[in-house]
């Protein structure tokens, strides 16, 4: 058998089905946010930076002597 249990407030009308959403705390939400900011700059900074400039000169570095292979040395 289902059953369908009805809420009802003190004067005896039925409560509202979804209650409206809790209020969240504002001191929480800026804690998680400086939380989250300070990992992405920290990731930004020592991670993807040092990487990006590693591959970057690679890159370059690769290119230039792959050029040197068809043309040869310089002054040559």
């Amino acid at each position: 058998m289902n059953r369908r249990v009805i809420d009802t407030a003190a004067d005896g009308r039925p409560a509202p089905a979804d209650p409206a959403p809790a209020v969240v705390d504002e001191e929480a939400t800026q804690r998680r946010r400086r939380k989250e900011e300070f990992r992405t700059w920290f990731f930004l900074t020592f991670v993807m930076a040092p990487v990006l400039a590693v591959a970057i000169v690679s890159a370059y570095g690769f290119a230039v002597w792959f050029y040197q292979l068809f043309v040869g040395p310089p002054g040559s």
